[in-house]
């Protein structure tokens, strides 16, 4: 039967930025060791807050929480292979292992996309309808809102992983990239991939821009309604709160968008080291980034710090 003499690769390789030279490799191992540090540790101290501190258990700080737990979870699977290509030349990752490690990428990626979606639902559902908003939005209703996004989230990325394993690989087997994933492991196929790929694509700019959508139009009604709150009932503090989640949100899309068109654009082309370098700063600085920002725009997390802080000095001082 035709199609049968394939050669099966058992394994590929990451070649993650194919310019870079060999006597910056160690200098780039420790700047990718030093962002999954950050992301562990500063997500991981939110996790933590939110644990310790009862003030905390509200809605809004249960996907927070489901954030930072997210952001750990993509930073755990994307980087300790980057760091072990760099740090001691092993690239190599099983044929399953490629797999599962591109089903996580995508798997995190969605489930991103899925809590910011929550996150602008539970700010329009307390703005617009802040009377109503205790009885609709509990902490049972986020809990069970954020498990479901946990869980919806593996079906598009599984669709696509489940495809592309069947497809056969003949022998090419180094991914120009920091990690598997669908557009990589595209060019690897031995046969056509265009159907695979569509499907692949259609489902991530579903799962990305339908959020995107409700996202904005969520924070259209929210600017209405702030502007009508005469000044004394707390505008300023809601548009602190959006500006918070604005920036996170900005953060998470803005850059996936000029990547996703840059195809479309004429005269316009990215080199793999261009667009690896895109790839992590849109995959790896939000993850980074978002702890600061809680802590420096939410009110409640700094007065936590400060405590904290000052129950240090008073033991400190016995």
């Amino acid at each position: 039967m035709q199609g049968t003499n394939y050669t099966r690769v058992s394994e590929f390789v990451i070649v993650g930025f194919p310019s870079l030279q060999p006597e910056y490799f160690v200098l780039v191992a420790w700047f990718f060791f030093f962002l999954y540090v950050t992301t562990a540790v500063g997500n991981l101290l939110l996790v933590v807050m939110f644990t310790l501190e009862r003030s905390l258990h509200e809605p809004m700080y249960i996907v927070m929480v489901s954030l930072a737990l997210s952001d750990i979870g993509f930073a755990t699977v994307a980087l300790p292979k980057l760091i072990a290509r760099y740090w001691w030349n092993d690239g190599s990752l099983g044929f399953h292992t490629c797999f599962f490690q591109m089903h996580m990428i995508h798997y995190f990626g969605s489930l991103n996309s899925l809590i910011l979606l929550t996150m602008a639902l539970d700010r329009y559902l307390a703005i617009c309808f802040p009377l109503r908003y205790p009885t609709m939005m509990t902490n049972q209703t986020m809990a069970g809102l954020t498990l479901f996004c946990w869980g919806i989230a593996h079906i598009f990325p599984g669709i696509s992983t489940i495809s592309f394993t069947l497809m056969p690989f003949c022998g090419p087997n180094k991914i120009i990239h920091a990690f598997c994933d669908t557009m990589s492991l595209k060019s690897l196929v031995c046969v056509d991939t265009s159907r695979q790929y569509s499907l692949a694509f259609a489902s991530a700019m579903f799962i990305l821009y339908v959020p995107l959508a409700f996202i904005i139009f969520s924070y259209i009604c929210i600017v209405i309604s702030v502007l009508r709150m005469a000044k004394g009932q707390g505008r300023m503090k809601t548009f602190s709160t959006c500006a918070t989640q604005g920036c996170i949100i900005s953060i998470y899309y803005i850059p996936r968008f000029f990547v996703y068109v840059t195809p479309f654009i004429p005269n316009l082309t990215m080199t793999p080291d261009k667009r690896i370098a895109t790839t992590i700063f849109y995959s790896l600085f939000p993850p980074v980034i978002n702890p600061f920002i809680y802590c420096l725009r939410t009110k409640e997390i700094k007065q936590i710090f400060r405590r904290w802080l000052q129950k240090r000095k008073g033991l400190a001082r016995c």
